[in-house]
């Protein structure tokens, strides 16, 4: 089981459970886990960021991220959370360099499924 926030670690103990006091306990428990403290850290990377150069040619300069909720207008390839970092670049190869090549870069944020395999 994941790390979850106050309300959805309730939500999920009252399917099951129940005890006194149970939401100042899992408020003092989520206060205190670690994981959780450096996963929402507010303090900021050491990095000043840069614009990205405006690229000369289409799909020479890619973008990569896992997000929901997008126009219609982007271009997108559906997948699953539960996709492994080899699945998404057997979808990548399949999707983009075999319509458009392989890109000069790809530039994403840090996630997990990137940094791995791919």
């Amino acid at each position: 089981m994941g790390h979850f926030e106050v309300v959805k670690t309730l939500d999920i103990l009252i399917e099951h459970f129940f005890w006194p006091h149970m939401k100042r306990d899992v408020e003092i428990i989520c206060s205190k886990c670690v994981t959780c403290k450096k996963a929402k850290s507010t303090v900021k990377p050491h990095v000043m960021y840069m614009p990205l150069p405006v690229p000369n040619e289409p799909w020479t300069d890619i973008l990569m991220d896992f997000i929901l909720g997008l126009p219609r207008c982007t271009y997108f390839i559906p997948s699953r959370k539960t996709d492994d970092a080899t699945h998404i670049a057997d979808l990548f190869f399949r999707e983009v360099v075999r319509l458009h090549g392989i890109p000069k870069t790809i530039v994403s944020d840090r996630n997990v499924k990137l940094l791995s395999h791919f």
